[in-house]
């Protein structure tokens, strides 16, 4: 008998995710490989903070195992503030990023995943990448049990990336980086500065790579404005929605934002 298919809540970008049994089944695309490949590697490394991924269906579906626990759905719970929380995921963080050293990709998968091209977009910070890191660490992707941080979902935007890049992100959606008017209500009014140094000591932050973090946050920001007009341009769909509903601009407050906090946001690392 077939199991029932339940549809899954796909965040801003990916449609088309249903649960099916114990598994879940998601649209393949470029990323793909890379998300397979890094999978395997984190099941290998005996990592249990991330789906398995099981093959393709007859339906030309990813198979991934689900993951049983408590997700943040919109509109977001008051528990996103919950400090205890934000904790245990910065360290959830860290040992997915120690798991993911030695990992190889090939060309072939960097290539499907690699930044575009484009014209007036400001360069990516120097810095070598480590390791391919999450890089999408939402509410949304954060499953949680018994109030700890138990494994992040949708890999779909891994990519290369430093230590620096993949706190930026954790910061961006957690302590969070912008302005109250564009955060989540349970975030409002939080102290950003003070959530990014427990962000960054349950990491375990390097003293040089915590210099690094605020300047990669701007420029990182100024970057995402191009990236998401273009995908909105060329891409459609998700990323289109999102620019309709006012992404770029959003963008540039929390760059504003970022550069009238970035001395109390160092005071607070250093």
């Amino acid at each position: 008998m077939t199991s029932p298919e339940t549809p899954l809540p796909g965040g801003d970008v990916t449609d088309g995710i249903v649960r099916v049994g114990d598994t879940v089944r998601r649209p393949l695309g470029p990323h793909s490989p890379l998300v397979h490949a890094v999978l395997g590697h984190l099941e290998r490394q005996g990592f249990d903070g991330a789906p398995r991924f099981l093959g393709v269906d007859d339906q030309g579906r990813e198979i991934l195992s689900f993951i049983e626990g408590e997700v943040a759905g919109r509109p977001h719970p008051a528990w996103l503030a919950d400090e205890h929380r934000l904790v245990s995921l910065a360290r959830l963080v860290r040992r997915l990023d120690d798991a993911m050293a030695g990992f190889a990709p090939s060309s072939a998968m960097l290539e499907a995943v690699a930044a575009p091209d484009i014209p007036g977009m400001p360069a990516a910070p120097e810095a070598e990448p480590e390791f391919v890191g999450h890089l999408d660490i939402t509410p949304e992707n954060v499953v949680f049990r018994d109030g700890k941080a138990a494994a992040l979902i949708d890999f779909d935007l891994a990519k290369p990336a430093t230590r620096v890049d993949e706190v930026f992100n954790l910061c961006l959606w957690w302590a969070p980086f912008g302005p109250d008017e564009d955060r989540s209500e349970p975030l409002r009014g939080v102290d950003s500065a003070a959530r990014t140094r427990l962000i960054a000591d349950a990491y375990g932050l390097a003293a040089v790579d915590r210099a690094r973090l605020v300047p990669t946050a701007i420029r990182r920001t100024e970057r995402s404005w191009f990236l998401m007009k273009y995908r909105a341009e060329h891409d459609g769909g998700g990323w289109l929605r999102m620019w309709r509903d006012g992404a770029g601009e959003r963008i540039r407050r929390r760059l504003a934002w970022l550069e009238a906090e970035r001395g109390r946001l160092a005071g607070a690392l250093g």
